[in-house]
């Protein structure tokens, strides 16, 4: 099995390698009158079952957070004074302002062409919550990049707030390809997107239908729609999957009537004796200083939450070849079937990196674990 190393010198196994048993009892189950509690929402392993009607953003005063764990060089909120920050809108298909952050090399030469790419944030998070941190460090190394909020999300527009259209979000990483394309500084030829968690089956569902994508990466990727269909490990019976859809259903005939929109999954706002290994995984990403953004609370609503369930990222993933995919996933996520299956339908060229010691949010942030090296020998080779 072939290895290759970051400059933290963490060892990173490259190969379709057999997958190993994961964390067990990571979701919970419970009796027939909560049977939906096996429908994962990927920003925090909750179920639609478990829904409220606080507002779709929640302001905490920063100083009374809890630190969360920064070990492995957590760095979510890491800037530079290497690189130019801009902040910039621009309109997708639907005539939607999205909001993105441009981030420029401050050494590039711009009379000449350079390579660029869309970073996209985990889903039900903002461009604040890890794809900042990502665009930071790979404009550091010589790309330009475009971080963007998916409509519905954090600045960009789009009503309800926090509605789940995954047409859209794949829509607005082309936009995020328009807005690129008008750069002087920008090569048009030389552009790839790197997709965090949700937003890793977002990208490959844009780049099926833009070719204009010349390399596509995904980090700590969820493949939204099985998530939501089958749960981790396909642990949703068709029944439950039924049972939520009905739910869904309902709320939306008693939102017609008037009533108060729901929200659903996502990352608990407290902890409790039953909160599952994830719950925690996320809460200390999302609820601490580590990573917490007043701009979000990573619930979705209920009535669209459905809609993953006719999303299908991974149908005809063969069809982006000969455009090259690079999937990375730690050997600890609880999300690492997503990529592993991604890679195994891909078409070639493809690798999978999974990363030693790594979890599924430990990805997001830690720079002592991310692999950037790999990241950048990946979009260097294949944006020429």
């Amino acid at each position: 099995m072939n290895t290759t190393s970051d400059t933290t010198g963490q060892a990173m196994t490259t190969a379709s390698a057999e997958r190993k048993p994961t964390r067990h009892g990571l979701l919970k189950r419970a009796g027939a009158g909560a049977a939906v509690l096996g429908a994962l929402f990927a920003t925090g392993g909750t179920a639609a079952a478990q829904t409220t009607t606080s507002p779709a953003a929640v302001t905490r005063p920063t100083q009374d957070l809890p630190p969360g764990d920064t070990s492995n060089g957590a760095d979510n909120f890491y800037t530079s004074d290497r690189v130019t920050v801009r902040q910039v809108s621009f309109k997708n298909q639907y005539r939607m302002n999205v909001a993105g952050t441009l981030f420029v090399p401050k050494n590039i030469n711009r009379r000449t062409k350079n390579p660029a790419m869309v970073v996209g944030h985990p889903m039900g998070a903002v461009k604040e919550q890890s794809a900042n941190l990502y665009a930071t460090k790979m404009a550091e190394r010589g790309f330009v990049t475009l971080s963007l909020d998916l409509s519905f999300w954090g600045r960009s527009e789009g009503r309800p707030r926090n509605a789940v259209s995954p047409d859209i979000y794949a829509e607005d990483f082309s936009a995020g390809l328009d807005f690129l394309r008008t750069q002087a500084f920008v090569d048009k030829e030389r552009i790839g997107a790197l997709g965090i968690c949700g937003s890793g089956s977002f990208v490959i569902s844009a780049a099926k239908i833009d070719p204009r994508i010349k390399a596509v990466a995904t980090v700590s990727m969820y493949d939204m729609g099985a998530a939501n269909r089958n749960g981790l490990r396909h642990s949703v019976t068709p029944q439950q999957r039924k049972d939520i859809i009905e739910q869904a259903a309902r709320q939306r005939d008693a939102e017609f009537a008037g009533g108060p929109t729901k929200y659903t999954g996502g990352t608990p706002e407290r902890l409790t004796g039953d909160s599952t290994p994830i719950d925690r995984e996320f809460y200390d990403f999302y609820r601490t200083a580590r990573g917490y953004s007043p701009d979000t609370t990573t619930h979705p609503t209920l009535t669209s939450n459905v809609t993953f369930m006719n999303f299908y990222p991974f149908a005809d993933i063969e069809t982006i070849s000969p455009r090259p995919m690079l999937f990375i996933t730690g050997d600890k996520a609880h999300s690492r079937e997503f990529s592993e299956e991604a890679y195994r339908l891909a078409g070639q060229p493809k690798e999978l990196v999974i990363v030693p010691g790594a979890g599924h949010v430990d990805l997001y942030d830690r720079v002592g674990l991310i692999p950037f090296d790999k990241l950048t020998t990946f979009f260097r080779s294949n944006l020429k």
